[in-house]
């Protein structure tokens, strides 16, 4: 299922190639798996980020949160954590495969939006955004 090697054991992640044979374990097995995550565009490198949000303001609303990404050199990328029913005090968690090194993330954005079909005026915040890091490439 999705983040199951998140994160990675205690060993270090498996990895394919040149080094396999740091992972002598992995190689004796049979019809061994291998799933890549990349990025949509080069250089295709994403790292695995596990994002815990918990939300302060109204109890419960409609609508959908978002963080946004900003890299050095001006570019930002947008990532959705959740949608529909939003409930203050819940805590929102989601694997995420970022195109952005979290070296050179200059500030991430907490956006939400509120339901269009919703008419009352709310107010909704994060609390904490808290944001766990694979290893390099992971």
């Amino acid at each position: 299922t999705e983040g199951d090697c998140f994160p990675c054991p205690p060993e270090g992640c498996p990895m394919m190639g040149h080094y396999a044979d740091r992972f002598p374990d992995k190689l004796k097995r049979e019809n061994q798996k291998y799933f890549l995550n990349t990025a949509a565009d080069k250089p295709f490198a994403a790292w695995r980020q596990k994002v815990f949000i918990k939300l302060s303001g109204v109890k419960k609303t409609r609508g959908d949160i978002n963080l946004v990404f900003h890299h050095t050199e001006g570019h930002k990328k947008e990532y959705e954590i959740a949608n529909g029913d939003l409930t203050q005090d819940e805590v929102y968690t989601k694997y995420l495969d970022v195109e952005i090194n979290p070296k050179n993330t200059t500030k991430i954005e907490f956006l939400w939006n509120k339901a269009i079909f919703s008419l009352l005026w709310t107010r909704l915040g994060a609390e904490t955004v808290n944001i766990v890091h694979g290893e390099d490439g992971q």
